[in-house]
């Protein structure tokens, strides 16, 4: 009889090949030692990716409540990194100590960063969950409730992210059609332009949705909020940071059910009644005017610089002046107590947009900044 030895099995020439499977202690023993080091990497990979989440809304945001969230978890976390689980550590035998992705070697922006490592954190949990089943099913069944509790903290940290910037944003651009958007919109961009609504009321969707998503990561690569006129859908494809609405547009209520509690929402007005249900509906920032008549939005008289000083005593909500503003007229605009403006033509129209822009921040930043509370 000869028997040949492959693994753990024996393969019986004498019995036709049969082969006799053998399950000794030892291979139970080795998948144990897998799943201790899988568990083991993961648990490493969930607390690294929270302290990194961690210290910016703690340092960058100054926010003592979203950094306690991340703390928590990260504590939560590390009461399952037992001893047992520790010693099955083998960094010098890993292959994935090798591995990486050029997108892993630089990041565009702090949003960037974030957005990483609430992957690594939410693909760890995942992968503590199954494993966690051969190991302790009540591990298993935490990692899960803490997977839900990320996604929140996600949702309410990016939230939290964009309501920042709109609060700092001083000028915003809306856009028009032009042959040269892409690079009228980045030369913005270089001048400290944050904020930025693509407008485009004739194209095809194709189009439009190519035009957008091509913003939407100029926007994302210089750290400025993109925003989508009218279209939610369109908004909601391309990961917009939000949308701006018109009076005759979708209701505020079935919008922010689309777009969830983390996306912006902006609304245009022209009185005083629009203003007030503007901001008993609950939108993030709304445009005042149009504060000079403009071919922008023709036929429509403009609200003038009352309806500005009005906005400037009344509205608790960020607000932009806009309609037929430029360098020209800007300081007119802010001596009627506008702290932030929107443009169209003056820097679409710009033969140099990023002088333009540093322009008119530059009286915009003369008025002295909000303090926003935590």
């Amino acid at each position: 009889m000869v028997t040949r030895t492959y693994d753990n099995s024996h393969f019986d020439e004498s019995t036709n090949g049969v082969v006799v499977m053998v399950e000794p202690y030892s291979q139970k023993q080795q998948i144990q030692q897998v799943v201790y080091r899988i568990l083991d990497a993961n648990l490493d990979r969930a607390r690294e990716g929270l302290r990194i989440i961690e210290e910016w809304c703690r340092f960058g945001l100054n926010n003592a409540q979203l950094a306690l969230e991340c703390k928590r978890l990260r504590q939560e976390v590390a009461k399952w990194h037992t001893p047992e689980l520790r010693a099955a550590r083998d960094t010098p035998s890993d292959p994935g100590t090798e591995l990486t992705h050029p997108q892993e070697e630089e990041r565009a922006s702090i949003k960037s960063v974030l957005q990483a490592n609430f992957c690594r954190i939410e693909e760890a949990l995942r992968v503590l969950e199954e494993y966690g089943k051969l190991y302790h099913p009540t591990m298993a069944k935490a990692c899960k409730q803490m997977r839900y509790q990320v996604y929140t903290l996600e949702s309410n940290l990016m939230g939290y992210q964009r309501h920042q910037l709109l609060w700092r944003s001083r000028l915003y651009l809306v856009t028009s059609p032009s042959e040269t958007l892409l690079s009228t919109v980045e030369a913005a961009l270089k001048g400290g332009l944050t904020l930025l609504q693509y407008r485009e009321k004739t194209a095809n969707d194709s189009l439009r949705l190519e035009q957008a998503r091509k913003l939407r990561q100029l926007c994302h690569i210089y750290g400025a909020l993109f925003i989508v006129n009218d279209r939610v859908d369109l908004a909601l494809a391309v990961d917009a940071d939000g949308v701006h609405l018109g009076q005759q547009d979708m209701s505020i209520s079935v919008a922010r059910q689309l777009l969830g509690s983390q996306r912006l929402i902006g609304l245009s007005t022209t009185n005083q009644e629009e203003m007030q249900r503007a901001i008993t509906e609950g939108v993030d920032y709304i445009g005042v005017g149009p504060v000079y008549e403009t071919p922008t939005k023709v036929g429509k008289a403009a609200a003038g610089l009352e309806y500005v000083s009005y906005a400037a005593k009344n509205c608790s909500i960020p607000w932009f002046a806009i309609g037929g503003i430029d360098a020209n007229n800007i300081n007119d605009v802010i001596d009627a107590g506008a702290e932030r403006i929107a443009v169209v033509r003056s820097l679409m129209q710009a033969e140099q947009p990023t002088l333009v822009t540093q322009y008119l921040l530059s009286q915009l930043n003369r008025i002295k900044p909000e303090v926003i509370s935590n």
